[in-house]
């Protein structure tokens, strides 16, 4: 894709540090990845429920919800995944410069775009969730059907059948969705995400 070269970067005014000195805590981005029908939403919307009661600024970034607008020009073959990928990066950096724990969940399936967006993002502001599920359970936890049509030849390059799922090799946390409790999986990402959002003293 070809980049523009008649622009220029505009410093905001207002920095990211006033904007988490005015949250009380600092951006992240906490980023799920896991097969579909790993449990990815679930948690990171269970997360956010935590979040909020605490009172802190958060969103969640929905792979499923961002194809609707955002990234809804693009399939799924390898290119258009990469780019899917790249996208929400770039938009998780806008947020986390704005002060706001950024929860995503999107299968993700190649450990180099998961890397791209950590580098983008910086390894202190990026905490990579496992959703580790057997694909079977994924399988069975399937209410769409999109599973047995892909294993039906119905719907191209669907992660687990006929894409590959590349697994994280050294994520901050994994969780096993199909065997532990949510309100395991919960606490404990978010003793991660507490420790890295207080403010420096």
């Amino acid at each position: 894709m070809p980049s523009a070269t008649n622009i220029v970067w505009h410093a905001a005014s207002v920095s990211r540090e006033r904007h988490e000195a005015l949250n009380g805590h600092k951006g992240l981005v906490v980023w799920f990845t896991g097969l579909s029908g790993a449990g990815k939403s679930t948690i990171a919307h269970a997360l956010e429920e935590r979040l909020h009661d605490q009172g802190r600024h958060t969103i969640v970034l929905d792979g499923d919800n961002v194809r609707h607008g955002l990234c809804s020009d693009l399939g799924f073959s390898e290119s258009d995944r990469r780019e899917n990928i790249r996208r929400l990066g770039e938009v998780s950096k806008l947020f986390v410069n704005a002060g706001i724990i950024t929860l995503t969940a999107f299968i993700s399936p190649f450990r180099q775009d998961r890397q791209s967006v950590r580098n983008l993002i910086g390894n202190d502001d990026f905490i990579e969730v496992y959703c580790r599920c057997a694909l079977e359970v994924c399988e069975q936890r399937d209410v769409k059907g999109l599973y047995k049509r892909a294993r039906a030849g119905e719907i191209p390059n669907y992660t687990g059948i006929s894409s590959p799922y590349e697994e994280p090799e050294q994520p901050e946390v994994i969780v096993d969705s199909d065997s532990e409790s949510l309100e395991t999986e919960v606490t404990r990402i978010l003793t991660v995400v507490e420790a890295r959002i207080r403010p420096q003293t």
